[in-house]
Formats: C-alpha cells, sequence, structure tokens
C-alpha cells in the first residue's frame, strides 16, 4: 500500500510538471519538412575497446561516440564483461582482444579491465608483481602479433577513498584523514605533526597497511606500463586520477609517477596524466578521429562566470580550468584565446546555491545566444555544486527558446572531469566528421548519430541526474528501501525502474514540445549546408546495474530536413 502511494505522489508530481511545461510551450508547431532518411553506410574504420567497465559512459558512450564520426566500436560480449560487484572474466577478455585485433585501425585497452576485471574491482584488488609481469607479458605478445595497429592504453590511480574491505567506520574516516595530511606533508606544507601521528597510532597496523600497499602496487604496475610505451609496445598511455582531492596519498604516487616519467624520457605526447577515469576512452577516440581526418580543433573557453576557472568542483583536484587544458590536449586540439576563431567554444557553467552565480544564467544564455547567432559551435558543461536543477543552467535555455538542438555537446553527470572530457569529445568527434564528409549521405548519418548522443546526454545529466533520480530514491526509501545503490534484482529493482522509465517520459513529452528543442538548426560541411530539426524522439531507458546511480539511456530522434 505504501508502494502505490508513492508511486502515487511521484506520478501526480510529474504530470504537474509536464503539464506546466506543456502550458508554457504549448502547441510548438511539428518543423515543415520532410523525414530525414538514415542511409546505411559501411563504417570507415573499426576501433577495438575493453572498457573501463560495463557501465554507459565508459561502453556505450563510445559506441555512440564511434558512430558519430563513422567508426565501428567493437566491444567484448556481455557475458564476458563485469556487473557491478562482480568483475569481468579477464582470461577470456585476454583471448577476445586477441582475436579482436585481427581487422581493428586501434585498440582502446583498459588495463583495470584487463587486470583485475573492471574498475570496482581495481579499487579492492591488488596485484602481485608476478600478475603485473604476466600483463605485461601478454601486451607485448600483442603488439608482437599485431605490430601494425596501435595500441592505446589507460590505468586509473587508486581514489583517496579507502576499499571497501576495510569496512570499520572510524578507520575508514582515520585513513581518509591520515591520507589528507600525509598528503600535505609530501607537498611540503606544514601539518599538525601530533595528530599524523595519533591517527597513525588509532588506525589498525592491518587496515593501514592494505590501505598503503594498494598504492605501491599500483606504482610498480603503472610504472611497467611507462616502460612498455618507452619501447613502442604501446603507443600511447593515459594515467587517470580518480575522484581525487588536492592533498592525498593518491597524489603522492602521482608524483612519483611523473618523476619515473621524465627519467624516462618520455613527453605528453606517450604518456599523459589527466583527472578522470570514465571520459578517458572516449577522448582517445576523439584524437584517434582527430589523426585521422587531420582535424586539430581550436578551442575556446568560456564560462559562466570568471571565478569559474578556478573553481574546483566536488570529487575534483584541481580547477575547471586545469581540467579543461587537459581534455582539450589529450584530444589533439589547442586552446585560442580568440572566440572568432574557435572550431567550438567550451562553455562551462558550475553554479551553486549563492544569488550571484544564480543569477549569471540569465547572462550566461545571452551570451550563447550571440555565439549561436553568429554562427559558433557550442559545447556546454552544465555543472551544479549540489547535483540538483535548481542551479542548472539548461532550464533557463528552456526559458528563454535557446535553439538546444543546435549543440555541438552538451554534458552535465557526475565531476567536471568527466563532463569537461565528455562534451569536448562529442564536440570534437562531431566536427571533424563533418570535416571529411564527401557526400550528403554521410553528413546525414553524422548528424543524426549526433543528435542521437546529444538528446541522450540531455535526458539523462539534466532531466534524470538532476530530478528523477532524488523522486526514485525518496519514493524507495519511503517504502523502506534504504539502500538505492544495492537493489534487489527481483523487487525493488523492477519497481524502481518502473518509476524511472515513467518519471523519464513525462519529462520527455514535455521537453520535446517546447520550442527550443525543435528549433531548426544548420549543420554546415564542406560542399553545403543542411537545415534540420528534431520532430519527435524516443527513448529506451534502465538501470544497467542494481543501483540507481545511474541510467543505461539510448535516444531515437526523427529529424526533420527544412526547406
Amino acid at each position: 500500500m505504501l508502494k502505490n502511494k508513492n508511486l502515487a505522489s511521484l506520478t501526480l508530481i510529474l504530470l504537474i510538471t509536464a503539464f506546466a511545461l506543456g502550458v508554457w510551450h504549448l502547441h510548438t508547431p511539428a518543423p515543415a519538412g520532410t523525414p530525414l532518411p538514415l542511409p546505411q553506410i559501411p563504417p570507415k574504420a573499426k576501433i577495438t575497446l575493453l572498457p573501463l567497465d560495463g557501465r554507459p559512459p565508459c561502453r556505450q558512450f563510445v559506441i555512440n561516440g564511434g558512430r558519430i564520426a563513422g567508426l565501428e566500436v567493437s566491444v567484448p560480449p556481455g557475458e564476458l564483461q563485469d556487473y557491478y560487484s562482480l568483475p569481468g572474466n579477464t582470461q577470456s577478455m585476454k583471448e577476445w582482444l586477441m582475436n579482436d585485433l585481427s581487422d581493428s585501425s586501434a585498440a582502446l585497452i583498459s588495463i583495470d579491465q584487463l587486470l583485475h576485471g573492471g574498475l570496482l574491482a581495481a579499487r579492492e584488488k591488488n596485484a602481485s608483481h608476478a600478475e603485473v609481469d604476466s600483463l605485461t607479458a601478454y601486451l607485448r605478445n600483442l603488439h608482437e602479433k599485431y605490430p601494425a595497429v596501435p595500441l592505446y592504453a589507460f590505468s586509473i590511480l587508486p581514489r583517496l577513498t579507502p576499499q571497501d574491505s576495510i569496512d570499520g567506520y572510524q578507520e575508514r574516516k582515520d585513513l581518509t584523514a591520515y591520507s589528507r595530511l600525509a598528503g600535505r606533508k609530501a607537498a611540503g606544507l606544514a601539518v599538525d605533526e601530533n595528530e599524523l601521528r595519533r591517527l597513525e597510532e588509532a588506525i589498525p597496523p592491518q587496515s593501514l597497511s592494505a590501505y598503503l600497499a594498494h598504492f605501491k602496487e599500483n606504482e610498480y604496475l603503472n610504472q611497467k606500463l611507462i616502460d612498455l610505451t618507452r619501447e613502442g609496445i604501446l603507443t600511447k598511455l593515459v594515467l587517470g586520477q580518480d575522484d581525487g582531492e588536492a592533498y592525498s596519498i593518491p597524489n603522492i604516487e602521482k608524483s612519483a609517477l611523473l618523476g619515473y616519467i621524465a627519467a624516462s624520457g618520455l613527453d605528453s605526447s606517450r604518456v599523459f596524466l589527466t583527472h578522470g577515469a570514465d571520459e578517458i576512452a572516449l577522448t582517445l577516440l576523439a584524437g584517434i578521429e582527430n589523426q585521422r581526418t587531420g582535424f586539430a580543433p581550436k578551442v575556446f573557453l568560456d564560462c559562466n562566470t570568471p571565478e569559474t576557472l578556478q573553481k574546483i568542483m566536488p570529487y575534483m583536484a584541481v580547477d575547471m580550468e586545469t581540467t579543461a587544458r587537459e581534455k582539450i590536449a589529450l584530444l589533439g586540439g589547442e586552446e585560442t584565446n580568440n572566440p572568432e576563431e574557435a572550431d567550438f567554444i567550451l562553455f562551462m557553467s558550475a553554479i551553486d546555491n549563492k544569488e550571484d552565480t544564480l543569477k549569471s544564467r540569465a547572462k550566461s544564455t545571452a551570451r550563447l545566444n550571440k555565439y549561436q547567432l553568429a554562427g559558433k559551435q557550442l559545447a556546454i558543461v552544465d555543472l551544479s555544486q549540489h547535483f540538483t536543477g535548481s542551479e542548472c543552467l539548461f532550464p533557463q535555455l528552456l526559458e528563454e527558446d535557446f535553439p538546444v538542438s543546435s549543440l555541438a555537446a552538451y554534458s552535465g553527470w557526475n565531476t567536471a572531469s568527466n563532463s569537461i572530457g565528455t562534451a569536448s569529445s562529442q564536440a570534437s568527434l562531431y566536427l571533424a566528421a563533418l570535416s571529411a564528409c564527401e557526400d550528403k549521405d554521410e553528413v546525414m548519418q553524422t548528424a543524426y548519430a549526433q543528435s542521437a548522443f546529444l538528446q541522450g546526454r540531455i535526458m539523462e545529466d539534466y532531466f534524470y541526474l538532476k530530478q528523477d533520480i532524488d523522486e526514485v530514491n525518496n519514493s524507495l526509501k519511503k517504502a523502506g528501501y534504504t539502500n538505492t545503490a544495492d537493489l534487489d534484482l527481483e523487487h525493488n529493482y523492477r519497481w524502481a525502474t518502473a518509476m524511472l522509465q515513467k518519471s523519464l517520459n513525462e519529462h520527455l513529452s514535455a521537453y520535446q514540445n517546447t520550442r527550443a528543442a525543435r528549433a531548426p538548426y544548420q549543420v554546415a560541411w564542406q560542399k553545403g549546408e543542411l537545415t534540420l530539426a528534431l520532430h519527435h524522439l524516443k527513448i529506451d531507458v534502465s538501470f544497467p546495474w542494481p543501483r540507481t546511480f545511474e541510467v543505461n539511456l539510448l535516444a531515437y530522434p526523427e529529424l526533420y530536413q527544412i526547406p
């Protein structure tokens, strides 16, 4: 009974929201035109992906990004992939990878997947030196078998948070405090030595030993990967810092690796350190496409307030400007100080609940309108300090009828590095693909894949992650389900999925009838220009894992060509 009441309450809220949006843009006319045909063009090349894990950002986003570029992204069968706390089958993954490269142009390889079976498994496991040495031998064999196939590997540094196997509340709290103090001391900053000693004595020796060993084992692994890069076995190695902070033990490991890289004589074109994890494969894909097409995007950075560039968002160790410059460099672009010469403008909005930043949304929208009228391509990063829709730029864009379907990218999920990396990669893939299109059929295929990626990001990053997720979680908790990160597949998972689908489809119904979504937009290429408009949008959505943190969302837009 309680469950039904909660569901009814949620339904009423969503209906009211949908009605309000519908009245706001009531009877927005469908664009006059003809349906955009979808030609079936064979892929230009095949890229093999061994994803970080099975979550959509690590796997499906890369597949979707490949479609924008006309590339086939080949991924392992689902039965080999990790599933939440269950690691992937590493031996079968190695066999699949060894076979799949036979007709690939390049490989994107997650070391965490290959060695441990995924990111979550890597956070818990330590690899022995023998296991690491076996992995490096495998990579040598892979390169020997396919010497012409470039191998792009990426490895994630352990995060500050202690392993789940260390489950005592106080010891986890003490370990976190100890890591922060140790990081500050290693950086040459003054710390309370008495507090540092107190924490060392308070933490159970086995827990402290396990925590520190995790970083030492990971350092050994990454040193071996750097060696492989120096030898030419790996074409490029990307080391990602996941969920970082400015001062912590992970930064001590990163500093040691920077020294090792310098001693190896390698520069950032061979070994690249970046903040983030989930977005790395997509960014590497964008870099491959830029090399293939000879496209080196010039990017102009703009933001909602000047202070945003120096803002450090949750789960980040560096500010927004540093993060953006990392992602631009990783995909092979360059920053420009002149918006007129930019291939796209990376507009970063990071809003909290303070009055001045909330007011920045109107000015941001006005500036974005000027860019759009001048024909500039826009990639929007829409971040909220507290992960709420009220702090996002997107509702202001809808209010002002900004043509959101024209965007080169939109992203606003989880961390700043995830969002900036995703937005810059999508925009780069889209523009690189357009620069290489030779006929109208290729343009239409690119435009459709671009729209599918964009509309999917809007529906998930704004409507789900900033609105629907709280409604679903609150309804689950009111009904007595306390752990939304571990749903019962036979009971509350099904109910949560039903709520998810109902709430998102209510938002979809309202959103796709706004003037902002339906506004015509131009797609320019070397031989001409198309005018398109969103006519209708459908989505498929579900939870990929038994938790509400992310969704598997596929968007299917119906586009019209306007005469």
